[in-house]
């Protein structure tokens, strides 16, 4: 669904949209909102990660230039990007989302330092995976303006980003959140709050016993996805996928679920080693496959 054949009668995005940490992730969720039209607005720990912050977004847009997927140049988008170190920076926001480190404690610290620099109006919003979405709304003093807002690696290629509803959530962040995403050009899947929610629980149980097949020597990484790929018609193995999300977030996914699920999600000893040795996949060039070429 692209922006314009999203429902007219949705909340529309915010003029201006905030985003806490300017990562890969952080930089796909900001160019996915300039794209659509909002001014962005990255804060970053520092100047040097937030220039690299800023780098990351134009770089990205400078993509979606080149492929034609928007009308508008470089230096129109350009301008609607700005990046920060002060938390103030968000002060005059409609929207922030939350993409820090997949960490309960350093996302429940950074979503209640942002708050107490929104409106009473603004909405906010995190990016995890896996955590717990209501956890981190018992963190807050607006627990209804909160919701979840997963978006996929990487951004501007995925069409999905799941709506993670926790118990406060009001019903009408619901249909605003749905309406964003579909001006976004990507479809909404709206889940309750629960560990893993749907794609990442999934996707993780997938991906370890991948992992178990190869420890076993079933198969190799390469024989295995290309299974998943031409069997199941997944556009990318559970492997490759992992490489691609980074092996220490796959562990960190794996570790909490098994905490709140069960043993089914203990992580394979395989996968502990690679991180151990940082194997961490696409970005530190090696992972389950070798990504230096």
């Amino acid at each position: 669904m692209s922006p314009s054949t999203a429902n007219p009668g949705a909340a529309r995005i915010p003029n201006l949209v905030g985003v806490l940490g300017g990562g890969r992730m952080g930089a796909g969720i900001a160019h996915a909102f300039c794209i659509a039209g909002a001014a962005v607005v990255v804060v970053e720990r520092d100047d040097d990660a937030a220039a690299a912050a800023r780098q990351r977004v134009l770089d990205a847009l400078g993509k979606s230039v080149q492929r034609g997927t928007t009308a508008e140049g470089l230096e129109a988008l350009s301008q609607r990007v700005s990046v920060s170190v002060d938390y103030a920076a968000f002060e005059p926001c409609g929207l922030v989302i939350e993409a820090v480190p997949e960490d309960f404690d350093l996302k429940a610290q950074a979503l209640a330092a942002v708050e107490e620099r929104l409106a009473p109006t603004a909405w906010l919003a995190t990016n995890t995976s896996s955590l717990s979405v209501g956890g981190l709304a018992e963190k807050l003093q607006r627990p209804e303006r909160f919701c979840g807002l997963h978006f996929f690696n990487p951004v501007p290629a995925s069409t999905l980003i799941e709506v993670v509803l926790a118990r406060h959530t009001s019903s009408e962040l619901a249909d605003a959140a749905r309406g964003w995403v579909e001006q976004l050009g990507k479809t909404p899947v709206v889940v309750n709050d629960a560990p893993g929610f749907a794609s990442s629980r999934l996707g993780v149980a997938i991906a370890l016993e991948a992992m178990r097949m190869v420890e076993e020597g079933v198969a190799s990484a390469e024989d295995i996805d290309t299974a998943m790929v031409l069997g199941y018609k997944h556009p990318v193995g559970p492997l490759r996928t992992t490489d691609l999300v980074g092996l220490d977030v796959r562990l960190g996914i794996a570790e909490y679920l098994e905490s709140t699920l069960g043993e089914r999600f203990a992580p394979p000893q395989l996968l502990r080693d690679k991180v151990a040795r940082g194997e961490l996949g696409r970005k530190s060039g090696k992972g389950f496959f070798d990504w230096t070429g």
